[in-house]
């Protein structure tokens, strides 16, 4: 096959990306253009255009997901998860006593879980208390009473 052909298909294969975005088919294209380099210097014959496109397509793939992807990932959700908590409101369903944690249940699952454990600022929380976010501590969260405020008018 003409290097220029595999320049073309790299081409389109990354341009398709734009419309179905896996961010998987980018691989493919990126082994294309990669196979039509090396079409151009060294003339393969085309089993070895083809191997070479199967090998350059799988690698880059791989690597991406098993090392670039999670790592990636890990730094997105450890940013969006902290801004996400802290200053939330829920109610208390089981009260902290000395030693050990209480629990908090939210309105609405907060990170794929609507009751977390916690660890409070405060010493006097009660069953039913209204409690918010103040940090995060390992797997659990510190929470401060949350005081009443003027009732709306």
């Amino acid at each position: 096959m003409e290097y220029w052909l595999w320049i073309l298909l790299g081409i389109l294969l990354i341009l398709s990306e734009l419309a179905i975005p896996t961010f998987f088919i980018l691989w493919f294209g990126v082994a294309a253009i990669l196979v039509g380099g090396l079409e151009w210097a060294l003339n393969l014959p085309l089993y070895a255009q083809l191997l070479l496109w199967a090998v350059f397509s799988v690698a880059m793939a791989v690597a991406w997901f098993k090392y670039l992807k999670p790592h990636e990932a890990k730094k997105a959700v450890a940013r969006l998860s902290r801004e996400a908590v802290i200053g939330q409101v829920g109610h208390i369903i089981a009260a902290p006593t000395a030693g050990t944690r209480g629990r908090m249940r939210f309105a609405v699952p907060l990170l794929g879980a609507d009751e977390w454990a916690i660890i409070a600022t405060d010493s006097d929380l009660q069953l039913g208390d209204r409690v918010q976010v103040t940090d995060i501590l390992g797997n659990a969260l510190q929470v401060a009473k949350l005081q009443p405020g003027p009732a709306p008018e």
